[in-house]
């Protein structure tokens, strides 16, 4: 399916991105705009039009929260090697919304305290709430792919928590959460060249951090675990989109897309009013 307001799109982003049996991260073209024939400047146009409708949906689903019964949330799972561009998604998709209605966490290395429980415990603590958008900018993820890489785990252990996950978003789902994981791809010479820009750039700096090109040294270690990761956790109630990242124009642009049509699957409607509209505007009329 493609979302409503997505009238451009040559493809059905769903499928064409979605993870299923038989899928290999490295036949993925990380330069490629599935499903998209447009130019980087008629997809800023549709990416306006987007924001339109997603923040139309947000408001909605917000508004329906505080007044009806519902459940009814939205998790966006972010995952990619460094400098993909899950920061332009927070700021160019997400961003597009009322800030009221998100919640966005940036999981860091786990504190002392957390590492006291299962690694789960602290992710649970920031589902997002009944008419929120929540989006993990970095998640659970972690836990298998760097504890893999980086042997921070046993592999029975990895194993385990493989199986905890495909559990615990289950759970969300049944409980009325959506679930769109995302892993932004982009090819190991864009990432050189946005790691180099970032050099070259004295107000990049901040954005650079010297442990990137330890990180980069385990490129394929990491595509490997990207590959188990998929395999083993992309289910039919949470599936994995791998999007090509190495054009962030078309990146923003496909999550936009997931984000809307998971939106408009919930469908949210805007609350009734509970009280007399035609009494109140003649009471207010009298003031």
């Amino acid at each position: 399916m493609i979302a409503k307001s997505q009238k451009h799109w040559t493809g059905d982003v769903t499928e064409l991105l979605r993870v299923r049996e038989g899928f290999r991260l490295a036949d993925v073209d990380a330069q490629a705009t599935p499903g998209y024939e447009r130019d980087k400047i008629q997809a800023a146009e549709d990416l306006a039009a987007g924001s339109t409708q997603l923040d139309e949906y947000q408001e909605r689903l917000f508004a329906r929260s505080r007044v009806d019964a519902t459940n009814a949330a939205v998790l966006l799972v972010l995952q990619a090697m460094d400098s993909a561009g899950k920061g332009g998604i927070v700021r160019h998709v997400v961003g597009s919304v009322d800030p009221q209605g998100v919640a966005i966490t940036a999981f860091k290395k786990p504190t002392p305290e957390e590492l006291e429980h299962d690694f789960l415990w602290r992710v649970a603590k920031r589902v997002p709430e009944p008419g929120i958008i929540g989006v993990f900018d970095r998640s659970h993820y972690e836990d298998v792919l760097i504890g893999r890489v980086r042997e921070l785990a046993p592999p029975d252990e990895i194993e385990r928590r493989y199986g905890a996950i495909n559990t615990f978003e289950e759970q969300l789902v049944k409980g009325g959460t959506r679930v769109v994981k995302v892993m932004l791809h982009i090819s190991s010479d864009e990432q050189k060249e946005r790691l180099t820009e970032r050099l070259d750039r004295p107000d990049k700096h901040w954005k650079y951090n010297p442990g990137d090109v330890d990180e980069r040294q385990l490129w394929p270690k990491y595509m490997d675990a990207y590959q188990l990761v998929f395999e083993r956790t992309s289910t039919d109630h949470a599936p994995w989109f791998v999007v090509p990242a190495n054009r962030k124009w078309y990146a923003r642009l496909a999550v936009q897309n997931l984000l809307l049509e998971a939106l408009e699957q919930i469908d949210p409607q805007w609350p009734k009013a509970t009280f007399d509209v035609e009494a109140e505007k003649k009471r207010l009329a009298l003031t």
